[in-house]
């Protein structure tokens, strides 16, 4: 599905949390297969662990479907002792494939009404998608765990008096060095996408 704006059409990401049994079998299949795979990751937590707390909160693995429909790869990188938490973050090489979006509601409207219709924005769509969209401190840990956007950039969350002055942020690794940057949060780029974190 695509909306028309002012030139090509624009694909829009649609978010489908429901999962049959069979879906949800395949999807834990994928998820250890990537966990075992890159193990550098999380090497103190074990996958037995986290498809327990999967299989007991359904919702959560409706989530990761999502994300990794949006090819997101995501995979655990952190346990979190405090809340007692495992979290799964988007881990593919660029940013996942929900791109040509704005950084939220407020900033796609104003594309709309100059008849561009985006595919989204990345607030709403984290949201639907059960998900918390990353901010600088958790996408800077996530680049301590490989080397990710090094092609595209992807939104961040963004401080609120930096958004109430109409600027949202976003980060990409280049040079071998990770920049945060700032854009009208009404922009939207092919290359710029959003990368999410799951808490289960």
């Amino acid at each position: 599905m695509a909306k028309k704006g002012s030139g090509k059409p624009i694909p829009v990401v649609e978010v489908n949390l429901e999962l049959s049994g069979k879906q949800a079998e395949l999807l834990l299949v994928t998820l250890q297969t990537r966990f075992e795979d890159n193990m550098e990751r999380h090497a103190d937590i074990e996958w037995s662990e986290v498809r327990s707390r999967l299989e007991a909160q359904p919702r959560k693995l409706s989530s990761l479907s999502a994300m990794e429909h949006t090819e997101g790869e995501p995979d655990v990188v952190d346990y979190d002792q405090e809340t007692d938490e495992f979290i799964f973050m988007d881990c593919s090489p660029q940013s996942p494939m929900r791109r040509h979006i704005c950084y939220d509601r407020e900033g796609e409207e104003v594309r709309e009404k100059k008849g561009v219709f985006p595919g989204g924005n990345a607030v709403d769509l984290a949201e639907a998608m059960g998900i918390e969209l990353l901010d600088e401190d958790q996408y800077r840990f996530l680049q301590t765990l490989g080397e990710f956007d090094t092609k595209t950039e992807s939104w961040v969350k963004t401080p609120p008096k930096i958004r109430d002055l109409g600027g949202g942020l976003f980060m990409d690794r280049r040079y071998d060095t990770v920049f945060v940057f700032h854009n009208g949060a009404q922009s939207f780029y092919s290359s710029r996408g959003f990368r999410g974190l799951l808490r289960v």
